[in-house]
């Protein structure tokens, strides 16, 4: 009767959930699905540019060609049927945004500083907690509750004390996000404590 009683604790992650799984850049010439994906547009050594989604690829004579959507008239042109102008790329200028597998605890070390990376492809980004950010109004964020990962959301405030005293940011889903912009309809959101909520 001296031995000591088990850690019911032991092997769980700590009171924090798990962190979502990171976003990861591919190629657009890889075999992977674009219609509606992310992506991020470029060249390698001079940049690239975000907030972009993809539809269908396009070959003309023996060139592939990526029609790329600025996400506002994506989610205006899915939301009320109507075509917008997307301009062609070349698929070698094209990175689809892909969710990565989960990595372990640890795996990838929080980088304090200045980050180098390459200029040879777009960088892969970590989920950075919200409450390590500076700024959160206008930023893709993702809400895990047990482990599920609810993505395609923008936050719409900084950082407040809540009613019951946490620290929480209000949300909404993208499409309200960008419907506020284009018709002034205010978006129905959702406060979440920050101890869920990751930047994307």
């Amino acid at each position: 009767m001296n031995e000591p009683l088990p850690d019911p604790f032991a092997d769980q992650p700590d009171w924090a959930p798990l962190p979502p799984r990171p976003i990861e850049v591919v190629p657009a010439t890889a075999r992977v699905e674009l219609r509606g994906r992310r992506v991020l547009v470029g060249l390698p050594g001079l940049g690239w540019r975000g907030d972009l989604r993809a539809d269908d690829r396009v070959v003309q004579g023996s060139r592939t060609y990526v029609p790329v959507i600025p996400e506002h008239e994506w989610y205006r042109a899915e939301s009320d049927q109507v075509e917008v102008f997307a301009p062609l790329v070349p698929v070698e200028r094209v990175w689809v945004e892909t969710v990565g597998p989960r990595r372990p605890a640890g795996a990838s070390p929080r980088h304090n500083g200045i980050r180098l990376v390459s200029l040879d492809a777009p960088a892969h980004r970590t989920p950075t907690p919200v409450f390590e950010a500076d700024t959160v109004t206008g930023r893709r964020v993702v809400h895990v509750v047990q482990s599920v990962e609810h993505r395609d959301l923008r936050a719409v405030t900084e950082t407040y004390s809540g009613a019951d005293g946490d620290i929480c940011v209000r949300v909404t889903p993208e499409l309200e996000w960008y419907r506020w912009a284009w018709r002034g309809q205010s978006p129905t959101t959702l406060e979440v404590p920050v101890h869920l909520l990751w930047i994307e």
